[in-house]
């Protein structure tokens, strides 16, 4: 599982009935988010490639078992039978979209896990890159390398890139 921390709370308490105090210590294991970046060539143009990464449609077809959006804008993501929420906090036409993902039942969650696409090129070349930026947390890097292998080649089996 994810990369995990352990961190001690030693908690002062007063039980009743009972003459002295008690030192309680706690454990709590805090899940670690990682920042995951990784690039990846394609061979196809920024326009094809965008509405893959940037709509409900295009991301079920290579990103997720189902991905549908709601008149929200609220964009509900099955992956491996898990229900995901994520909303867009930034896009720019053919060039990036980040997905923030979150709780609907936590309101104001703080640190919230992200997914990020990229598509830059190399000017030179004229060569079209694909970086991923992932931060969450449940997988070590090495698992999301091979995640992200995974779906990449998916995505350009669709596409032919």
């Amino acid at each position: 599982m994810g990369m995990q921390i352990c961190r001690v709370l030693i908690l002062n308490a007063r039980l009743k009935g009972k003459k002295n105090d008690i030192l309680f210590i706690k454990i709590l294991k805090v899940m670690v988010k990682n920042k995951f970046v990784s690039d990846y060539q394609i061979n196809a143009s920024k326009k094809i490639i965008f509405p893959y990464l940037s709509t409900a449609s295009g991301l079920g077809e290579w990103f997720a078992d189902n991905v549908t959006i709601d008149h929200n804008k609220t964009f509900h993501i099955d992956y491996d039978g898990t229900d995901h929420y994520a909303r867009i906090v930034s896009i720019r036409t053919n060039h990036l979209v980040k997905f923030e993902f979150f709780d609907p039942e936590i309101e104001n969650e703080d640190d919230n896990s992200y997914v990020e696409f990229k598509l830059e090129e190399n000017e030179l070349t004229q060569t079209i890159f694909l970086k991923i930026i992932d931060y969450s947390d449940g997988y070590e890097e090495d698992e999301l390398e091979k995640i992200w292998e995974g779906l990449i080649a998916n995505l350009k089996e669709i596409i032919g890139g």
